[in-house]
């Protein structure tokens, strides 16, 4: 099992992380217009070597400005997390998102790709088209990522970052049925990650907001990462990974 944490745009954050364990350093491209930061590109040399790997999140979707991003950054996995559903959760047409990741992996063709895929809260949305959403997007990735959707997300056209748990069955249905490995996100804390990989038996676990640093309101403040946190984190995922594997 992989432990993927986000969002780390510091190069010492970044070496913190890997000598706690974390597999994937994830970064995020706030915006076209500020895309070339020199300490992300930092963070994506610092796991060069190091036995871990490194992953964008750019939060634009020009063709033109990604490709120019990659070219900078040249990290290991491109995450593509927008939103593929209106606000009542049905499905968008994908065919643009589909032929981005076609281009990117015609031009790029060792990077990996990460596709998050849309996972209710438990109980809002029984017929959620998560499994219609996937098999049109698994044959132009490599890695699917399911994330917790809300209708109205903190991004607005991005799925991420909103600190709630997605439907576990559904997840687990998805996992189960996929082709391609899944990493399991949304509302992932040290305390529940090795309940839900236990039950879903996810290829890994991702973490942003569960392994921040919190103000003192208890809200979690982003872009600091907690590192007794993302240790547990990490030794949850390595439970979990031990418990799958007993006869």
């Amino acid at each position: 099992m992989i432990v993927q944490i986000y969002e780390i745009q510091d190069p010492w954050e970044a070496g913190r992380c890997i000598e706690l364990g974390v597999d994937h350093i994830g970064s995020v491209l706030l915006s076209e217009s500020e895309w070339k930061q020199p300490a992300i590109r930092d963070v994506v040399k610092l796991s060069e070597g190091s036995g871990a790997r490194n992953t964008l999140i750019p939060l634009f979707n020009t063709q033109d400005a990604i490709f120019r991003a990659l070219d900078y950054y040249r990290p290991d996995f491109i995450h593509f997390c927008e939103s593929l559903t209106d606000s009542s959760g049905s499905p968008l047409h994908p065919g643009r998102f589909i032929e981005t990741q076609v281009r990117v992996k015609q031009r790029y063709p060792r990077l990996g790709i990460i596709r998050s895929i849309p996972v209710p809260r438990l109980g809002h949305s029984p017929d959620f088209p998560n499994l219609e959403i996937a098999s049109r997007f698994e044959p132009v990735s490599d890695l699917f990522l399911t994330d917790t959707w809300l209708g109205r997300e903190p991004v607005e056209g991005y799925l991420g970052i909103t600190g709630e748990i997605g439907d576990k069955d559904m997840a687990r249905l998805l996992v189960s049925r996929s082709r391609i490995p899944v990493i399991l996100a949304g509302g992932l804390t040290p305390d529940n990650v090795y309940d839900h990989l236990t039950a879903t038996r996810a290829w890994g676990a991702d973490s942003c907001t569960g392994t921040n640093q919190v103000d003192g309101e208890g809200r979690p403040i982003r872009f600091k990462k907690d590192f007794q946190r993302v240790q547990r984190f990490v030794q949850e995922v390595r439970r979990a990974e031990q418990t799958l594997k007993a006869p």
